[in-house]
């Protein structure tokens, strides 16, 4: 099992797309929702994100080709 911790930054028109929901329904992956903050034209999250790492490569992939904006985060700061 592999831990990652990201912070997701969604453009306007995934805000209403079930995101999370997919991720963990298509690519297995357990979420923690550590901070958000969504508004009807923004959003973002800090998760910890725990799966298998092909799974989690996957779903990074998969958030990426969406248009969601993925940064890492390392000890609660936001890596360029």
């Amino acid at each position: 099992m592999t831990r990652m911790r990201l912070r997701l930054t969604f453009p306007p028109h995934l805000i209403q797309e079930p995101i999370v929901y997919r991720l963990v329904k298509d690519f297995d992956i357990v979420i923690n929702i550590r901070r958000a903050d969504v508004k009807a034209d923004y959003g973002w999250m800090a998760l910890e994100l725990d799966g298998e790492e092909a799974q989690l490569e996957r779903g990074v992939k998969w958030l990426k080709e969406k248009g969601v904006q993925v940064d890492p985060i390392e000890r609660d700061v936001i890596s360029p």
